[in-house]
């Protein structure tokens, strides 16, 4: 083999290798809504019931103060954080949560009412209250990954590309929680899990594997606001 052969050879196996070390990094974790309660179990058990009905609702999605991932814009730090757009709460289901049963009316808080520093549940309450608003839903996501049966933790890396095909497990559990704003009792949790069985053949870029979280975080949100709706539904039954 002469050297332009050689030359040649080398040239194709290098741009073989860089076309095989794209990857992807999984988002952060969730955050642990009994965790972010500030109160003492004494003091938890003490609270009352205070909402109003029809009854103005204001909402959050929380996450662990690192993460990240490529879709969501985050705000805050301290024991979680706010992710401030709008992933999943699209404009038909507010209006679909805005129909049920003794519902005024259902409002994001937004970066102009959450303070900078997030050490509890109490400092959504705060921002709920500019909002006039008579609870809060606060919901977040649990996103894991698991490649031929190895869980991969937040904000790790699976590698894609030129590889032998993998089988991979992505499984999201959406929870939330219905907390009164004057008083912080709770009136019920919400949860639901969706998984999905991919291939990493199927993750021919960072954006293809994005969209493989992306669904199952959709599905699971989906059944989680099936869950809410029931549980609101016990709600107005027991407290209106």
């Amino acid at each position: 083999m002469n050297d332009v052969h050689v030359r040649i050879g080398v040239l194709f196996l290098a741009l073989l290798g860089s076309s095989g070390c794209a990857s992807y990094t999984t988002p952060g974790g969730p955050v642990d809504l009994t965790g972010i309660q500030s109160a003492d179990i004494q003091e938890l058990m003490s609270r009352e019931p205070a909402a109003v009905f029809p009854a103005s609702l204001s909402f959050a999605r929380v996450q662990s103060p690192t993460y990240r991932s490529m879709t969501a814009e985050t705000f805050g730090s301290g024991s979680f954080l706010v992710v401030s757009n709008r992933e999943f709460m699209t404009d038909a289901t507010l209006e679909t949560m805005s129909d049920w049963e003794a519902v005024h009316g259902i409002a994001p808080l937004t970066r102009l009412l959450i303070p900078a520093s997030l050490d509890d549940i109490d400092d959504l309450r705060t921002a709920s209250a500019r909002l006039k608003a008579d609870m809060l839903i606060v919901f977040t996501l649990d996103t894991t990954f698991r490649v031929d049966g190895k869980s991969i933790g937040p904000l790790s890396v699976i590698s894609l590309g030129l590889m032998r095909d993998r089988e991979t497990i992505v499984s999201t559990t959406a929870s939330a929680v219905f907390v009164d704003v004057r008083t912080g009792f709770i009136y019920g949790v919400a949860e639901a899990t969706a998984s999905e069985t991919q291939t990493t053949s199927a993750w021919g870029t960072v954006n293809a594997a994005d969209q493989g979280r992306l669904s199952t975080e959709q599905q699971a949100f989906d059944d989680m606001l099936r869950e809410l709706a029931r549980t609101w539904k016990g709600i107005v039954a027991e407290h209106r």
